[in-house]
């Protein structure tokens, strides 16, 4: 995987001419653009012999063919995009839920001023999904957007996912690095649907689209041990991801979580 941005957090292979050099490999077919000249001479060093008359006829002291050129392979570090996606509805204990999530984003988002990593918000409840916090490191555009978060009504599940769905592609465009991370606190009991669907179904199939696109996603399983009917683990499955079930989620907890999934 290749990126063209910088960032502080993740490391990947960037195609741009910054970056840590740290092996070459045959330019081949490709356009011959950051050239490792240390590899490209050892690469043509046993042919000297051999080309001795194309040196005698040009001139030169060291013959170099384009079979010869090696070009740079750098690592550098890339930044993620932390997308909370939060069910408020009155399916789930919605107090303890959203102080979890107020102080997972805010300590992210200390973090995220130092690394340029970027953190949203998606909230879903009666029957839409709203964008509380665009991806954002302002800290303190956090603190304005987090001091009132609707709670309450159904749980339109589907609005949620493509709401998130078409934010981590926009943020895509326009940040080609962005690594995405979402994570979606709910207990997968959707009951409003955005189209002729059944909600369940339609929800699933929404998930599927995260999956294709590799997006790495995390689900939160907010369901009491005791009602849980396996739909949260449903749609971590169609999304690609793990579930994890917290009894008592506290805002360390969910820390650690997101810490954890971004150093896989």
């Amino acid at each position: 995987m290749t990126r063209r941005q910088a960032g502080r957090r993740s490391r990947t292979h960037t195609d741009r001419k910054r970056g840590r050099y740290i092996k070459a490999r045959p330019v081949g077919g490709e356009r011959p653009t950051d050239i490792a000249f240390d590899a490209t001479i050892r690469a043509a060093a046993p042919f000297q012999r051999a080309r001795e008359s194309i040196k005698r006829a040009s001139g030169m002291a060291y013959a170099i063919q384009r079979r010869d050129l090696q070009r740079k392979v750098r690592v550098r570090r890339t930044a993620n995009l932390i997308l909370f996606v939060v069910d408020a509805s009155w399916s789930m204990a919605v107090s303890e839920r959203m102080s979890a999530t107020k102080g997972a984003i805010m300590s992210l988002l200390t973090d995220a001023y130092q690394r340029r990593d970027r953190v949203g918000l998606v909230v879903f409840q009666k029957d839409r999904a709203q964008m509380v916090l665009p991806p954002t490191n302002s800290v303190t555009l956090a603190k304005q957007a987090l001091q009132v978060i609707p709670v309450g009504g159904k749980t339109p599940l589907s609005a949620g996912l493509m709401l998130s769905f078409e934010c981590i592609q926009r943020e895509k465009a326009v940040h080609p690095d962005i690594i995405p991370l979402v994570l979606i606190l709910t207990d997968g009991a959707g009951n409003v649907s955005i189209g002729d669907m059944p909600p369940q179904e339609e929800a699933h199939r929404i998930a599927d689209q995260f999956r294709y696109e590799h997006i790495k996603t995390v689900v939160i399983n907010m369901e009491h041990q005791a009602f849980d009917q396996g739909l949260a683990q449903k749609l971590a499955d169609r999304l690609g991801g793990p579930c994890y079930s917290l009894g008592q989620m506290k805002a360390e907890a969910l820390l650690d979580t997101v810490r954890q999934e971004m150093t896989k």
